[in-house]
């Protein structure tokens, strides 16, 4: 029989509470329990960045982590960053950049660089470079991410 615990966290701004396996992790809580696949699997390592999430605004590796240790916890998913069905000036800088191509690693990418401008709201192309390191793709060679990162920057300086 398997150890089981409830959890209350907050995902995108919703209270869910669920009764969870302790060995659950909370990349598997956010697409099995409460559908939200934006999360996605990759590596299962830690090393991809595919499952990247804010947890209290910090990004984390959703894989690594246990749904049980988010309880009481805020965490932004992918599908929390637009407003009202609208992307957001990083989601909108990445469509109009090309930032993306087959879409695997692209909401981890997203979240990284959503803490990232955050705290840095004026990078580099370096300093984009070195935060996207640990986010992996096999399709493109970063240079649109790259691109849209630091347009995105520029939108979010001047309002947009």
């Amino acid at each position: 029989m398997a150890d089981t615990r409830t959890i209350a966290v907050t995902v995108n701004g919703r209270v869910h509470r669920r009764e969870v396996e302790t060995r659950m992790t909370l990349a598997d809580f956010l697409r099995h329990e409460l559908d939200l696949t934006g999360t996605h699997v990759g590596c299962e390592h830690g090393v991809c960045g595919a499952c990247t999430v804010l947890i209290g605004g910090a990004s984390a590796r959703a894989c690594l982590m246990l749904a049980v240790q988010c309880d009481g916890e805020n965490v932004t998913t992918v599908e929390g960053l637009s407003a009202g069905g609208q992307p957001n000036p990083l989601q909108q800088a990445f469509q109009d950049n090309h930032g993306l191509q087959c879409g695997f690693c692209t909401p981890g990418m997203l979240i990284t660089l959503t803490e990232f401008l955050r705290d840095h709201p004026d990078p580099s192309e370096t300093e984009v470079r070195e935060v996207l390191s640990g986010n992996l793709c096999r399709c493109t060679g970063y240079q649109p991410v790259v691109a849209a990162a630091l347009d995105a920057a520029k939108r979010i300086r001047e309002g947009a």
